[in-house]
Order: C-alpha cells, then structure tokens, then sequence
C-alpha cells in the first residue's frame, strides 16, 4: 500500500481572496513505512503574504520571489502522488488550496489523480471527541517531540503527520496480528491459518488463582447477589 504524507504552506487562509501555496511538503511510505522518498518545494506566488501567515510560517515575499512557480512544478507533484492514498490532517483546507492551483493551470482537481484522500483530523475527532485535535495536540497526545518545530514547514509537519498517522492506526500491529494469514480454504479449513509460534504465553500460579478466586468472592459479596460468573460455573458443573 502506497500512502503519501502530505502538507502545505499558503499566503493566507482563503484560496477564493486570491491566496495561494507557497510551500508543498510530501513524504512517501510503503506498507506503513517511510521509504526515504520525499517531495518537498518552496513556490513563488507572485503575492504578498498575510501577515498573520508570516507569523505562522516565516516565509516572505522576498525569500519565495526567486522560487519556481507552481507551474513549474505541478506535473512532480502530480506523478508523485499520482494513485496513491494520500493523508492530510485538515484535508479540505489543503485540497482547497491544491484544486485551486490546478484550475489555473486548467487541469482536473487533485483527487482525480489520487486513490483516495484520508484527514486525520476527521479520525482524530472520532477518536478523541471534544478535545484538542491539532497536530500539537495530538503530538504531545501520542509522546512524539515536536520541540524543534518553532515555526510551520511544510515537509516538518508532513514528517510529524507521518509519525502521527502512524500512532492512530497502529491498532494490533504490537500483539503480531498482521502475521496471522486469515484466508481459509474451503476444502481444507485448517490450510491458511498460520499461527505464530514464538509468543510468550505466561500462565497464572497455583497462589495467582487462588488470590483471584479471592477477589471473586469479595465482588460477590459485596453485591449482595449470586454472580454472573459463578452461575456460569455452576451451568459447566451441573
């Protein structure tokens, strides 16, 4: 599965004023792993930058007046994401600014040339409701530093996105599930079904169950009624 990271710099908030990029910042994995590939431009946008941009990002007229325009550039952006998924935390705003340039230049809008966009915002809301859902936010929510990060870049945010991502939807991947082949043949239900043979299976002590049992009857007893799981047990027995 090829995914690209991707993030953006702009002018100002609004591509529909006049706003546009001014830095695009992508970075590729396979199967869940950075593959060293990256696609990272500053972009000349023949405009001023807002000043609360300015404070955002750093990047001046003066500094992008000698960078290519996005022009220039559009067909290795578009081979670089061309048909993979592609993630971007606060898609629409991006995607906002990316279906922009493309009209200028009279060409189909991004999603056109990839699989499928995923915002991470989006999964992050559901997974945390009402709560901070920044890149910060969700940085400091899953340990990853973040400390050198004075500044909004491009190519920097894409790379904590990454790390992000990854944090989100790791799921199982710790208890080796991705090693188990679930496919079954219906001629041979056993055929398939590879199982890991290298886990550590920890078995409760003679002294561990008895202290359960223990707790078992407090919970029991203080409840003030039978058990479900004791009238479980007393169904295996009868």
């Amino acid at each position: 599965m090829r995914q690209i990271i991707l993030d953006t710099e702009t002018t100002g908030l609004n591509p529909a004023t006049g706003d546009r990029i001014i830095e695009i910042g992508c970075i590729e994995m396979m199967n869940r792993r950075q593959t060293g590939r990256t696609l990272h431009h500053y972009i000349n946008p023949e405009r001023d930058v807002a000043e609360g941009a300015f404070a955002v990002h750093g990047l001046s007229r003066e500094f992008l007046s000698d960078k290519p325009l996005f022009s220039q550039i559009i067909d290795q952006i578009i081979e670089f994401v061309s048909d993979a998924e592609v993630v971007i935390h606060n898609a629409p705003f991006d995607l906002g600014f990316l279906d922009n340039e493309f009209a200028l230049l009279k060409r189909p809008a991004f999603e056109q040339h990839v699989h499928k966009v995923t915002d991470t915002l989006i999964d992050a809301r559901r997974m945390f409701p009402g709560k901070r859902n920044s890149l910060d936010a969700l940085c400091e929510r899953f340990a990853i530093s973040n400390e050198h990060r004075t500044l909004h870049g491009a190519l920097l945010d894409a790379q904590l996105l990454a790390e992000v991502y990854l944090a989100m939807t790791r799921g199982q991947d710790d208890l080796t599930i991705d090693l188990i082949d679930y496919s079954v043949d219906s001629n041979n239900p056993k055929q398939g079904r590879t199982i890991p043979t290298d886990l550590i299976v920890l078995s409760a002590s003679e002294a561990d169950c008895l202290a359960h049992d223990r707790v078992l009857e407090e919970i029991a007893k203080a409840s003030k009624k039978t058990a479900l799981w004791a009238e479980s047990s007393n169904e295996k027995t009868a």
